[in-house]
């Protein structure tokens, strides 16, 4: 058990070996598991607990990440035209620089913002995404001057609801997936250049909204990437060439896929509801087709936005319409469901066994990571929130639709 917990986390260690354990570099923190062994965070608390509590201008619901002492948040203003990455001192959440950019006002859904993508660093620089109809721009910031050390246009992005997915980290290369209306790809950049490492052509169907995820499978390292068009697909991380792919996906994805047991779980679906989710293995065996086998599907209590959580050989699903369901990892059988309330936009993270998620309205529940459902508290933060928390260095970091919160743990 230890060990199939702490693989993901190992593997992210070797990618970037400057991060720390305890830093949260990226979305659903180092290893995209949203897992994190940090003790000591209270389930509820009042307004007077907060280490710091400010005001962030503009609008977003990118995640925070957080590397030492430093945290990073974007923002978005004038309805799209000034996108804005912002460093915050960790111990104060006082503003140590900033970097705003123009760009076009663009399409968005309606729960979207024009600042959705998560940054991610290493320490040293800090990478973020921002896209309208005519560029798909990925920015490399040097931590801490804020220098811009280069940027790179990805060319038009076409989509109804605007860009969704989030930067991840491969090894010395920056990972950038682009399953959009028009010409879809994936590309990995050199993180030091931003020059072009591989590019791999993606099948055009409709925006996909999944961050990509790494993973470890029987033939090594592999990038797990979800789009309808192209249902799961594995590609070898260091040349972008595709080693498997399963069943295309009915409708649009949003959630980025999980992986545990050697398996690999995805899912799809519309109009604020999950409806349907498949888990294919991690060793690429095929069916007849010459698709990745199917091992089970579900299409009941399942999440069309939030990503789900893999602890302890269950897998946790928060969904949209504010049910939370409990499964076998191994088959997909229903373990337990219990409505907790609220809508939710935002994804759950887990700390020391405890699933955090905010709901639209403001609403952070804790709830067990557990076999059996059990409810440990709830706050409400005073201003709705479509966002994911992060936790790093024995701190909470909760962001509303303008606020950003930090919480210390207790002793």
């Amino acid at each position: 058990m230890l060990l199939r917990l702490l693989s993901p986390a190992l593997l992210v260690c070797l990618l970037s070996a400057s991060v720390s354990a305890a830093d949260w570099p990226a979305f659903r923190g180092a290893s995209g598991d949203g897992v994190s062994l940090e003790k000591g965070i209270p389930a509820t608390w009042s307004d007077g607990n907060y280490r710091w509590n400010i005001e962030l201008p503009g609008a977003g619901h990118a995640a925070p990440v957080i590397h030492g002492n430093r945290v990073y948040v974007t923002s978005a203003s004038d309805k799209g035209l000034v996108r804005t990455l912002y460093c915050l001192d960790a111990d104060s959440g006082k503003e140590v620089w900033s970097r705003s950019i123009a760009m076009s006002e663009s399409h968005k859904h309606a729960k979207s913002s024009w600042a959705s993508s998560t940054p991610v660093t290493d320490g040293q620089v800090v990478y973020v995404a921002f896209a309208d109809q005519e560029k798909y721009l990925v920015n490399a910031y040097d931590t801490t001057s804020g220098e811009l050390l280069w940027r790179r246009n990805l060319g038009a992005f076409e989509s109804q609801h605007g860009l969704g997915v989030s930067l991840i980290f491969f090894e010395d290369m920056l990972i950038a997936a682009n399953d959009q209306d028009g010409p879809s790809f994936i590309t990995a950049l050199d993180r030091k250049t931003g020059d072009t490492r591989w590019s791999t052509l993606r099948d055009i169907e409709r925006v996909s909204y999944a961050t990509p995820v790494l993973a470890e499978g029987p033939n090594g390292s592999q990038l797990i990437c979800a789009s309808g068009a192209m249902g799961i697909t594995s590609l070898n991380p260091r040349t972008g060439e595709l080693n498997w792919r399963s069943q295309s996906f009915p409708q649009r994805t949003v959630a980025t896929p999980v992986v545990g047991e050697g398996l690999v779980i995805a899912s799809c679906g519309q109009a604020g509801k999950g409806v349907n989710q498949i888990a294919v293995g991690l060793d690429g065996k095929l069916n007849d087709l010459g698709l990745a086998k199917l091992v089970w599907e579900r299409k009941k209590v399942i999440p069309y936005v939030p990503t789900p959580i893999v602890f302890n050989g269950l897998l946790f699903e928060w969904g949209d319409d504010g049910v939370v369901g409990c499964a076998d990892l191994k088959t997909g059988e229903d373990v337990w469901s219990k409505r907790v309330g609220g809508n939710f936009s935002g994804s759950p993270i887990c700390i020391d066994g405890k699933l955090y998620c905010i709901s639209e309205k403001g609403e952070v529940v804790v709830i067990g990571a557990e076999r059996e459902f059990k409810e440990y508290g709830r706050t409400n933060l005073n201003d709705g929130s479509h966002s994911t928390p992060a936790v790093a260095n024995g701190r909470l970091y909760l962001r509303t639709f303008s606020r950003l919160m930090c919480l210390d743990a207790q002793k």
